[in-house]
């Protein structure tokens, strides 16, 4: 594949540039197996909606198709379990899980990824993060029965925001 420069321009970032060196989708970390593609994600529903409204111009169209959006701010409703499940932006940064280059978090690290980014450092970092949450996977395993997608609603919503799909918990 010939390396793709991509120059983002956003409410976030206006002239951040990285490369695309992989193709779509391809060449993970063998540690990182994600159930989900960002496009299944946003279809599925997550963060409210909000997370991706102004980021059409970085990513396919096709991801944002069906995607469940919500230009006007977050709403849980767009969520796939109806729930708020994540913490404010500025939690994430208190807790120093933003990298300057992803400042929307770890779904952008991971739509960036599935790209063909790649990051040595970053990735290796927000993989271990991803990893981690397996711990929730085996909370919702152990205290709900499998398929019952009313049983943890707001850790399964979680889960879905990590490419975890928990509805086949």
């Amino acid at each position: 594949m010939r390396p793709v420069t991509v120059v983002v321009s956003d409410s976030m970032q206006r002239g951040y540039t990285y490369v695309r060196t992989e193709p779509m989708g391809e060449n993970f970390s063998p540690e990182f197996t994600p159930d989900l593609t960002p496009k299944e994600m946003l279809a599925l529903g997550v963060f409210g909606g909000k997370y991706m409204t102004d980021c059409k111009e970085e990513f396919p169209a096709d991801w944002f198709i069906h995607a469940r959006m919500s230009p006007g701010g977050h709403d849980r409703s767009c969520n796939y379990y109806g729930v708020d499940a994540s913490q404010s932006l500025s939690v994430w940064r208190a807790k120093g899980w933003i990298f300057k280059d992803d400042p929307r978090g770890w779904f952008q690290w991971y739509c960036r990824y599935f790209s063909g980014r790649r990051l040595p450092k970053e990735d290796e970092r927000q993989i271990k993060r991803w990893k981690q949450m397996v711990r929730h996977v085996a909370q919702v395993r152990h205290a709900c029965r499998t398929g019952d997608e009313t049983c943890h609603t707001r850790q399964r919503q979680a889960l879905l925001h990590w490419a975890y799909d928990s509805r086949k918990l």
